[in-house]
């Protein structure tokens, strides 16, 4: 398994290799998920495995009754040091097709991947085609999918393993080890769901969902209480449950001061890192004034175009009314020909002689 690279993936590889006219050396991850359908598919990921130094995982996008697709991510494993950390890095992702090679899918990309910007996905093909043992992705209810990767430096230099190590011979990433092996944790492993409610029920996917691309939230946690766990994350899926469900027009002053109140809560106490989720509630308390200035607008689009369709049809009354106007000069026009004007006010009058 371990060795098994279809051909295809093998000739994008040197597509790659020509664009950028250097020759780039991938080292392959393959990951085979045995008994498809028995996984939990709504947190399903791979282990973490080391390339160029660096510890990697592949994501495969959350699958639920609501999403009809299949996408797949490849993320840095576990915490990420908060400054200084960054890596260019060529990879590819293959779901490979185990009856044709060449119908392999195979997304590639260059990316930075930095202590702000740890994923990459991309979607695949729709849910159904994959499922369908026919098309030849998931045979046996088996899938087996590839991470092919490349680090650089800065600069755009291709890194060796030796390059990638320390004077002392341990890695770079040495230091993180404890948080890199933390990310294997899972939301089941610190709360105790059943402790959460029948309200829970509506926001636990979004937090099982938001832990699976942001582990930090998980690490955050381990050393707390069971009751400040159980705050912290009720406190956060209240959060993701407003901008997962609200719309723009429920968005009224309420609905934001809600929102204010649970966002500065969870900010000043949770412990949470949130820089990822900041500009999505910022954005939705900041929907009122942009809703309001919207009703504004439309309200003239209203206006403007009820004006148009009344100018239209006093245009369309001012023609008809210059057509009846020619229609009944001519005719005064030919009433006048041979015309003798009469005063209509004179006596009629008789003659006595």
């Amino acid at each position: 398994m371990g060795e098994y690279l279809p051909r295809s993936t093998s000739d994008v590889a040197s597509r790659m290799d020509r664009q950028n006219g250097t020759e780039i050396d991938f080292e392959t991850f393959p990951w085979k998920i045995e008994n498809f359908s028995k996984q939990d598919t709504k947190n399903l990921r791979s282990r973490a495995f080391r390339i160029r130094g660096y510890k990697w995982r592949i994501l495969l996008y959350p699958l639920r009754n609501d999403v009809e697709h299949f996408s797949l991510y490849l993320t840095v494993a576990g915490s990420l040091p908060p400054y200084g950390w960054s890596r260019n890095t060529y990879f590819k992702l293959a779901l490979i097709n185990q009856v044709d090679g060449n119908r392999s899918i195979v997304k590639e990309a260059q990316q930075r991947f930095n202590g702000g910007y740890r994923s990459w996905g991309s979607f695949f093909m729709n849910l159904k085609d994959f499922c369908d043992s026919e098309q030849g992705y998931l045979v046996n209810d088996t899938c087996i999918i590839e991470a092919h990767i490349c680090v650089s430096d800065n600069n755009g230099s291709i890194l060796s393993d030796q390059e990638t190590e320390s004077s002392d011979g341990s890695s770079r990433y040495s230091q993180m080890e404890e948080e890199v092996e933390g990310s294997d944790l899972t939301l089941r492993d610190l709360l105790v769901f059943e402790s959460l409610g029948r309200e829970a029920a509506a926001f636990l996917p979004l937090l099982e969902e938001a832990c699976t691309w942001h582990p930090s939230l998980l690490l955050s946690q381990r050393k707390n209480s069971s009751l400040f766990k159980l705050w912290a994350f009720t406190s956060l899926g209240q959060v993701l449950h407003v901008l997962k469900t609200r719309k723009v027009k429920d968005m009224n002053e309420d609905e934001c001061n809600h929102l204010q109140g649970l966002w500065e809560e969870l900010v000043r106490a949770s412990g949470f890192k949130l820089d990822w989720l900041e500009p999505h509630v910022q954005s939705a308390l900041g929907v009122k004034v942009r809703m309001e200035r919207t009703v504004a607008v439309n309200e003239l689009k209203d206006r403007v175009v009820a004006l148009e369709i009344k100018m239209e049809r006093l245009r369309g009354e001012l023609a008809a009314a210059e057509d009846e106007f020619e229609v009944a000069r001519r005719e005064l026009v030919e009433a006048r020909t041979g015309y003798m004007e009469i005063d209509l006010n004179a006596e009629l009058g008789y003659a006595m002689f």
